[in-house]
């Protein structure tokens, strides 16, 4: 099996025909055949090959060859030559979001990226963006969004992808029973789709606890915590973070403390601000907990607080994005130091945090040692972005850790999220780093859909 990179043109005739120049034939293999069956995602066509006199890899599509298979525009594209004679077109990949019907901003707040990914994966594949209501099942058929030349959405309908890349928005979307089934559908069709879905906190906590080299990195944390687990460990790490095993964006996090002789603190973030709340007792503690989050507290991890390195006192972590390459190994692509803003829980850029790249905040902390200590971060990043995806019976080829260094400069993992935002990315030392994620999401696309490429392509 060979792949080779070509550009396909269209042509008005009505037959069953396809147009090969000289130098594609013989990458293809077609020489002296006089018919080959065409393939784009699941449709198939048989077409007789005519070759042509013309420079460089270029193949001729025929109407009758292209409506048959729903080749969706002309340009750039990969083909595979498999076996008994089948040529691939593609790949076809499909980011798969949620939003409304318009043409304009179809994707809410991810139009931007979507479009990103569309711009640079159409020089090299057939990308396009779909909700789940615009699946036909029963034909098999994509009604997507393309993207034309002069940037703007067009409806195309295309047969179901080679790969899907999973950007639902939503946790609760994802639960539902439609998109449960939405997915079995694609893997019982053998359509790779990654990343599954979003992480629970105490998943993730499970999957690592037996992991003995990753689990050194986990800071102590209960699920569903009773009071006296949340009290025996304040008594033992004097502070805590209790947070809602599937939120995000730092939403309902408290961090508790204990002061001997001076009582029991809440520190949490409100519709007005960061709150700071002293309570006389641990029960009258657990007691507002209570009627804010349930009697059993469940849904919530109670975690060991971490004295992490700070910058004009105020804490710092770390956004590390990781991506699967071309290859199929983790690697880290983007890294975002942020530094939590006066009186806040959490880092979080909308809760007062800044943002800097780790090189400055990490020079800052240790000197001429922070380079060590960010190459430290990376392997450590890289082993449990492995021991995850040992765990997990799903692909994922994405994710977002949030990381933290304490004085000892040991390296501690709080949250891994399937679906990582994208904020890290703004901060102009850190725009190559965002195109570079964008083109490893195309990259493991290639890779998941069978069109990988070989030096030199």
């Amino acid at each position: 099996m060979s792949m080779t990179f070509c550009n396909v043109h269209f042509t008005q005739q009505p037959q069953k025909v396809v147009y090969v120049s000289g130098a594609l034939m013989k990458s293809l293999k077609l020489s002296g055949k006089k018919s080959v069956k065409l393939r784009l995602g699941g449709e198939r066509i048989p077409a007789l090959v005519k070759p042509i006199n013309k420079q460089g890899n270029h193949l001729y599509l025929a109407s009758g060859v292209r409506k048959g298979i729903k080749v969706p525009m002309s340009g750039g594209v990969f083909l595979r030559n498999l076996d008994a004679g089948e040529v691939q077109l593609g790949p076809l990949i499909g980011v798969l979001s949620d939003g409304n019907s318009s043409l304009i901003n179809p994707f809410g707040s991810r139009t931007g990226f979507i479009k990103q990914l569309l711009r640079e994966g159409s020089n090299q594949s057939y990308i396009f963006a779909f909700t789940p209501r615009d699946i036909d099942w029963q034909d098999e058929t994509v009604n997507g969004y393309f993207l034309t030349e002069t940037d703007r959405f067009t409806r195309k309908r295309v047969p179901l992808p080679d790969v899907v890349y999973n950007r639902l928005p939503s946790r609760r979307a994802e639960t539902t029973s439609s998109i449960s089934q939405l997915r079995e559908r694609f893997i019982r069709k053998r359509i790779p789709f990654f990343n599954w879905s979003f992480f629970n906190k105490s998943d993730i906590y499970r999957l690592l606890e037996d992991d003995p080299l990753a689990a050194q990195h986990i800071p102590e944390s209960h699920m569903n915590p009773t009071p006296e687990q949340i009290k025996d460990m304040l008594d033992r790490h004097s502070f805590v973070y209790y947070k809602p095993s599937a939120g995000s964006l730092g939403k309902g996090i408290y961090r508790l403390s204990y002061v001997p002789k001076r009582g029991f603190y809440a520190r949490y973030r409100n519709s007005k601000g960061n709150v700071l709340q002293r309570f006389a007792t641990f029960s009258s503690l657990i007691k507002t907990l209570q009627t804010r989050h349930g009697r059993t507290l469940r849904s919530y991890v109670v975690q060991q607080g971490i004295r992490l390195i700070e910058i004009d006192a105020c804490p710092l972590d770390f956004r590390f994005h990781m991506h699967k390459n071309g290859k199929n190994q983790w690697v880290v692509v983007g890294i975002g130091a942020k530094k939590a803003g006066k009186g806040s829980v959490t880092t979080h850029l909308k809760n007062g945090g800044a943002l800097l790249t780790p090189q400055q905040a990490l020079s800052r902390v240790f000197g001429a040692r922070g380079e060590e200590v960010l190459n430290n971060a990376k392997r450590t990043a890289i082993m449990i972005a492995e021991a995850i995806e040992r765990r997990d019976q799903h692909l994922i080829g994405e994710i977002g850790f949030d990381f933290g260094i304490d004085k000892d400069e040991n390296i501690w993992m709080f949250e891994a999220n399937a679906k990582p935002g994208r904020s890290i990315f703004r901060h102009p030392s850190l725009r190559a780093e965002g195109k570079a994620s964008v083109e490893h999401i195309l990259e493991h696309c290639l890779y998941l859909s069978k069109f990988r490429r070989r030096e030199g392509i």
